[in-house]
């Protein structure tokens, strides 16, 4: 008897105890790599902290294929996904489109080289040494990818191609030579160039994707309706002049609300190219 009643009030203190643990576990996010530093995160992790009601994490992955692993296994709540590993993740795991910017409807991803090369067009790169960034990405692999096919050049044999698995990394190879050329985020090459990250002189742009539909903040399956409504509504708050320093990590001028059919023209493509 002495048992039972010990065991109902042990389980009576845990219920109690459940949700209070819960208002206080981190909600943790995984961001793209973009070449910024923590520091440089923080108005984006104090907005979020303050719109989440609770402590924010935000993440940068090594891979991409990371990102899609955490929210499957509910490390991570939310995250922002390249439409290549979204389709992938909607397909495999049932993640939650919720927003995304207003320029990820139409995105661009902007080929580069060295600021002295020959290099001028697409069919320049025949033969060159060619940096895409990480294998899994939307702007740095499916989409250039499909350009370069669409172009008439065969990338498997007509380009050395190597994968630098990051934007950021793309850029400092090119800038510094490694490669002759690459491809990466166009938001995430210009948020270099403004930092100094990057030397506008010795890297330039000579080709610039035709638009598609790209970056997505998705949320885990199973994740309560009440936390994706918090995250949503602090996104769509975002106002230029009110939040200039929130919209500038997240390399963003507004955000508005998503939905997975706007992603079928990313589906054909990924399985065109059996990437899917």
């Amino acid at each position: 008897m002495l048992v039972r009643i010990c065991t109902a009030i042990l389980a009576t203190v845990c219920l109690l105890q459940g949700p209070i643990y819960g208002a206080d576990k981190p909600i943790t996010i995984g961001l793209i790599p973009d070449g910024l530093t923590q520091d440089e995160r923080a108005p984006l992790r104090a907005y979020l902290t303050k719109a989440m009601g609770r402590p924010v994490n935000l993440v940068v992955p090594d891979h991409y294929a990371d990102t899609v692993a955490n929210l499957a296994n509910g490390t991570y709540d939310f995250a922002c996904l390249g439409a290549l590993m979204y389709v992938r993740a909607h397909a495999q795991h049932a993640v939650v489109p919720l927003v995304q910017r207003t320029s990820d409807r139409q995105f661009h991803s902007v080929f580069i080289t060295g600021a002295n090369t020959s290099i001028h067009s697409l069919q320049d790169l025949r033969g060159r040494q060619f940096a895409y960034g990480d294998i899994n990405s939307a702007s740095a692999h499916l989409m250039p990818h499909f350009e370069l096919k669409a172009a008439g050049i065969n990338p498997e044999t007509e380009l050395k191609t190597r994968y630098s698995g990051s934007h950021p990394v793309t850029a400092a190879m090119v800038e510094m030579g490694v490669v002759e050329a690459g491809v990466l985020d166009e938001t995430v090459f210009t948020t270099m160039v403004a930092s100094g990250k990057i030397d506008r002189e010795k890297v330039r742009i000579f080709y610039t994707s035709k638009p598609f539909v790209d970056y997505v903040y998705v949320a885990r399956k199973g994740l309560p309706e009440e936390e994706r409504d918090k995250f949503v509504r602090a996104l769509l708050a975002l106002k230029p002049g009110e939040n200039d320093a929130v919209l500038k990590v997240l390399r963003a001028k507004q955000f508005v609300q998503a939905n997975d059919q706007e992603y079928e023209t990313i589906r054909r493509i990924a399985r065109e190219l059996k990437m899917f």
